[in-house]
């Protein structure tokens, strides 16, 4: 009987996503390997490092380079449209700054998918990312890309936005496409529900050029709560194994202090630390 395929699931959350590169670091560190992996907003961004095999880079470049205001800043929202600015992210960071092996992330067999909105329709696209050049790379933009905050990408056709908004956590996908034993990061603690949006008369003002996107922001956290629903119950039936921080992380989406960031880096590579055990009997089908 074949085995499962076993793939990783990454949440998002800007800055709360430096708790995942703590988990993600300790499962490179350990030779922790999976089939498949799919990540959203920031856990595409920093989550591609997985599969690059870089261990410690993206913690790396967002302590150095956080200050930066050509990284994240209200100028560069004012100036180019993007409050993380996209050339210096996706452009002059790997290219220059801190290089993103791109040979690695092409040879790596591991399947790395991305989730972003439809800008048009509301809907969840997903991308197969190959090789980690231009195309893939605005793709993990896109998925990345905050309503407001950042512009809408252009790519393959599509008009997209932040992948958080229709599809938080994509394991219903990665299941459709064959990934039964799956290990899903969530950037939230266990029991947290996502609240309705007070300000969605102003978000839908602000928002009037993309009714869709504003019509998912309005109901995004019908979709989050219901995703948690059933992520919890795989959890207790043993079909999923989640790693989650241990309370709220209380770090800004925006954060760009490096005790903050590294404090929640730590917290990210003990727990996954102390799920090795689970996390190997897990992904080998065995029971505790």
């Amino acid at each position: 009987m074949q085995r499962p395929l076993t793939g990783l699931i990454m949440e998002g959350g800007a800055m709360r996503g430096v708790f995942t590169c703590g988990v993600i670091d300790i499962l490179m560190e350990n030779d922790i390997r999976f089939d498949g992996a799919a990540g959203v907003s920031a856990g595409a961004v920093f989550g591609c490092n997985f599969k690059s095999r870089q261990i410690g880079r993206p913690i790396r470049y967002n302590k150095t380079y956080g200050k930066d205001p050509r990284y994240g800043s209200f100028r560069s929202l004012l100036k180019t449209g993007d409050y993380f600015g996209a050339k210096f992210c996706y452009e002059t960071l790997p290219d220059e700054l801190d290089l993103f092996d791109r040979e690695a992330f092409k040879e790596n067999p591991l399947a790395f998918y991305v989730v972003a909105t439809d800008v048009d329709t509301g809907e969840a696209r997903y991308h197969l990312c190959s090789d980690g050049q231009k195309t893939d790379m605005l793709w993990m933009q896109a998925s990345a890309s905050m309503p407001i905050l950042s512009s809408v990408v252009k790519v393959d056709g599509y008009r997209l936005l932040d992948g958080g908004i229709a599809d938080a956590v994509p394991f219903a996908y990665m299941e459709s496409i064959g990934y039964k034993r799956n290990v899903i990061v969530l950037t939230q603690p266990k029991g947290y529900m996502k609240k309705k949006s007070r300000g969605s008369s102003m978000m839908n003002l602000l928002l009037r050029k993309y009714p869709a996107i504003a019509r998912g922001m309005a109901h995004r956290h019908e979709m989050y709560n219901h995703q948690m629903q059933l992520i919890n119950e795989k959890e207790r039936n043993g079909e999923s194994l989640v790693i989650r921080p241990p309370c709220d992380l209380g770090i800004g989406r925006t954060e760009d202090d490096p005790g903050e960031l590294e404090r929640v880096y730590q917290i990210g590579r003990d727990q996954a630390r102390k799920a090795l055990p689970e996390i190997r009997k897990f992904l080998n089908g065995t029971e505790e």
